[in-house]
């Protein structure tokens, strides 16, 4: 059965977008066959993969808003179904839109046997486009940063992955949370850790932490996945060891 993972938090700036393309590129180095959905309007996802959002005529707005099929873009490895902008209006438009709650989960249902796993990058809201990724998903997967605020709004979260799960969604379990941005040098990203493993263990799985680099950054401004930019890099094991992970589930 296709995995559908929505790499979901409705803060911004915990490396959503970057560990979706990454864990992507990860999972076909395991043979997976793998689709990549950008829901977030800032279109982050598409153009780390090298596409310019406001040259897209088709987008995931048009599947979504007007029920045409998805924009499938193969880049490499990966499939992609980009955003841009549209997706913003899609937010007000879905307000009112029949059967909202299913339509990014209809739209995904034709070429859902295609693939091994599906990763969908959320925006960093709680809104509509966030809820209809997590109706469409089979798992969540929580990117969470190692700083003190983090855990603030993690009980947010986990209240809007329990109302999706109590309706519209009751199959929908919690892959795991990736702690981002880790700095062992700081005592503070220590102490944030610990609390995160302690806090987070028990509701499922915390990966290993992910460590603050720039070469993630460097790596998206030229279009790559960071094992093709620097393959030795200490962060590769540990993002391939969350892929294999992913493929067990």
């Amino acid at each position: 059965m296709t995995k559908i993972f929505a790499l979901f938090n409705q803060c911004g700036g915990v490396c959503k977008s970057t560990l979706t393309f990454n864990l992507g590129y990860h999972l076909s180095l395991l043979k997976q066959r793998v689709l990549l959905i950008d829901v977030d309007p800032q279109a982050s996802l598409t153009t780390f993969m090298g596409l310019e959002p406001s040259q897209l005529e088709r987008t995931l707005y048009n599947a979504i808003i007007e029920d045409e099929s998805l924009p499938l873009h193969t880049i490499g490895q990966l499939d992609l179904v980009p955003a841009n902008i549209d997706l913003s209006g899609a937010e007000l438009e879905l307000v009112t839109a029949d059967m909202r709650d299913l339509r990014l989960k209809e739209a995904i249902a034709p070429i859902a046997e295609q693939y091994d796993s599906i990763l969908i990058d959320c925006p960093p809201s709680l809104g509509i486009l966030s809820y209809i990724s997590l109706v469409a998903a089979t798992h969540i997967l929580v990117p969470i940063q190692t700083h003190y605020k983090a855990l603030r709004g993690t009980e947010l979260l986990l209240q809007t992955f329990a109302r999706v799960r109590k309706k519209a969604n009751k199959s929908l379990e919690i892959a795991g949370f990736i702690p981002t941005l880790f700095d062992s040098r700081t005592s503070q990203d220590n102490l944030s850790l610990q609390t995160i493993k302690e806090q987070l263990s028990p509701h499922a799985k915390v990966f290993p932490a992910i460590p603050r680099s720039v070469a993630f950054a460097d790596a998206v401004q030229n279009h790559l996945p960071l094992y093709l930019y620097q393959p030795k890099h200490p962060a590769i094991p540990l993002l391939h060891n969350i892929a294999q992970t992913l493929t067990e589930i």
